[in-house]
């Protein structure tokens, strides 16, 4: 298979619907710059709404933009046609023929391009044994497991040897184990092949295994870029925070800051945290963002919150401690090797406290963020 991969470029694209009820204008992405790399795969993560599939579709010219520029290598495609454009979409439906076996399926788009007998059937054999489905050729889809019809729509995309690889949401009509299966088989696939892939999901999971960067987007604009271990790590509000894993907020207020730490205090105690939003001044009120194995769990009196074991989740390699502190809200702590450390039984009277080096310190604007990328 040879494929020239194709670098993807968004200068200011904005997409607007008219509400057919009302007329009103809504807007559906905003103004999002973008650029993924030759034999890079970006993943766009967010929820329901947020613009993702939307940004998809026009790089792959089921949309056409509002106003922006989409270029695919050098061409500027912005209002060419998907069957104009260097493209291949996976579709979430699979969008099988139900009529054709799994080879016609797979050479349906060289049959179009008139290619040889000869040159279709070695490069569908090439297709199917590339997704491990060589031995099924004459099957019907009919007939195939979800995972299955989900690497036959993967090669009917590849075969045309694609410049760029768009994926929207394929995993999600597969139940949890086969999303992981498909999770590596589609990494492995897009490393070997060193193709260009943007991959659409609200599976945060999904995200972070697959991506060489995300893109989180939220009410149709792009928050915040980077590689998984920086968005996870060092996230650039709450909302993104709390959307690529779990956290728990502590309100506090900024004491001071350098180059190097934020100090603030949080419920009486002084933290020195080397993550920070920027933009904070001291006096500023702020969030204090743990994740679960950021957190310790000690006697009562201890930590910054008290409260009280309700529930322990025993996972092999790790135990998930939730804990219901004096204010009434819950917080989960992630304990790893819990063979080699104590637990606290349910219904104990404990403290947490936080791993400073491990935490991020944030403004208090919960949807938004005081610092900029």
């Amino acid at each position: 298979m040879k494929l020239t991969s194709k670098p993807v470029q968004l200068e200011g694209v904005t997409k607007t619907f008219s509400e057919a009820s009302t007329g009103k204008e809504v807007v559906a992405v905003e103004d999002s710059n973008l650029s993924v790399q030759p034999g890079e795969l970006v993943t766009l993560l967010g929820p329901s709404g947020c613009g993702k599939t939307t940004t998809l579709r026009m790089i792959g010219g089921f949309e056409t933009p509002s106003r922006g520029i989409i270029r695919i290598g050098s061409e500027d495609v912005t209002y060419l046609p998907p069957n104009k454009r260097d493209t291949a979409m996976v579709f979430q439906s699979y969008g099988l023929f139900p009529h054709m076996s799994v080879f016609d399926n797979v050479a349906y788009g060289l049959k179009l391009r008139k290619c040889s007998r000869e040159e279709i059937r070695r490069r569908v054999t090439e297709s199917l044994t590339l997704v491990g489905l060589e031995h099924l050729g004459e099957r019907a889809p009919g007939r195939l497991s979800g995972g299955q019809q989900q690497r036959v729509a993967l090669a009917r995309s590849l075969i045309v040897e694609p410049g760029v690889l768009l994926l929207d949401e394929p995993l999600s009509n597969l139940d949890a184990l086969l999303r992981e299966q498909m999770r590596v088989e589609i990494r492995k696939i897009q490393k070997n092949l060193g193709i260009t892939a943007v991959y659409v999901t609200h599976d945060r999971v999904e995200a972070m295994s697959l991506s060489d960067r995300i893109v989180v987007m939220h009410q149709g604009r792009i928050v915040q870029t980077g590689t998984p271990f920086d968005i996870y790590s060092d996230p650039i509000s709450p909302f993104v925070a709390g959307f690529v894993g779990k956290a728990a907020f502590f309100e506090g207020e900024v004491l001071g800051k350098d180059a190097e730490n934020c100090t603030l205090k949080v419920r009486g105690h002084a933290f020195s945290i080397p993550r920070f939003s920027k933009n904070l001044k001291p006096g500023d009120p702020c969030l204090l963002m743990c994740r679960p194995e950021s957190m310790e769990i000690l006697e009562p009196g201890e930590g910054i919150l008290d409260g009280v074991v309700t529930t322990n989740i025993y996972l092999g390699h790790s135990m998930e401690t939730f804990v219901r502190t004096s204010e009434n809200t819950e917080i989960l702590v992630q304990i790893d090797d819990p063979g080699a450390k104590k637990i606290y039984p349910e219904g104990s009277h404990v403290s947490v406290t936080v791993n400073p080096r491990a935490s991020k310190v944030l403004c208090t604007n919960r949807e938004g963020s005081c610092e900029t990328e």
